[in-house]
């Protein structure tokens, strides 16, 4: 268990479990699809700590040298992922504590944050349906495949996503780019399953709100 009540599934899949072999076995290219797989999540998680992109990148450098020394002491009691990403969080909470900038993860999920979507979207409290979309958003079920999954409209849901907010853009990154699960996000960010439903919504909404004005002009 973690501090977050969220129980852990410590078996390694099969292809964890192969990987994990090769590491240990000094095989290069398990360490280059290791980095390929998760280096952006782990810039992304440590921009939550750290001022800079630089610094990030300087913690994450270290966490893979942390990796490659701590690899054989890697008991599985959590997924392989979830170990790296505790070891960024260590190294950024660090490096936040030496350039004097610590912010906890809740903090970052405070109620006075701007609304992910407009107010101006929804009917005024003296209005008889206050609260509801003035001008719902549109069904994009109904758009042709190409445009949905088109270069233009991935990249514009990429450059959403990395205009959030540090913590957002992590939760986001960890759930809708590498497929975590959000017991899997609480696990390793040690976050409440409350603050990581939260964070979620409000970077979803915010690149949906991308995303609309992309395809709707």
């Amino acid at each position: 268990m973690t501090g977050t009540g969220v129980e852990e599934h410590n078996v390694p899949s099969p292809e964890e479990a192969d990987l994990l072999v090769r590491l240990r076995a000094g095989d290069e290219r398990a360490f280059e699809a290791l980095v390929e797989r998760h280096h952006t999540m782990m810039i992304a998680v440590a921009r939550a700590y750290v001022k800079t992109h630089a610094a990030a990148e300087e913690v994450v450098q270290d966490a893979w040298l942390g990796v490659l020394k701590g690899i054989d002491r890697f008991e599985a009691r959590s997924s392989l992922k979830t170990w790296i990403v505790r070891i960024v969080v260590n190294n950024a909470r660090t490096r936040a504590v030496r350039d004097a900038r610590s912010v906890p993860f809740s903090s970052l999920a405070s109620a006075h944050e701007e609304a992910a979507v407009s107010p101006d979207r929804f009917r005024g409290p003296d209005d008889s349906f206050a609260g509801h979309w003035t001008r719902y958003p549109r069904d994009w079920r109904s758009l042709p495949e190409e445009v949905l999954l088109g270069q233009e409209t991935i990249g514009a849901a990429m450059r959403a996503i990395h205009e959030l907010p540090d913590i957002q853009q992590a939760v986001i990154s960890m759930r809708d780019v590498d497929g975590w699960t959000g017991e899997e996000v609480c696990a390793a960010l040690n976050i409440t399953p409350g603050n990581q439903r939260v964070l979620l919504h409000r970077a979803r909404s915010r690149v949906r709100a991308a995303l609309e004005r992309h395809i709707d002009g």
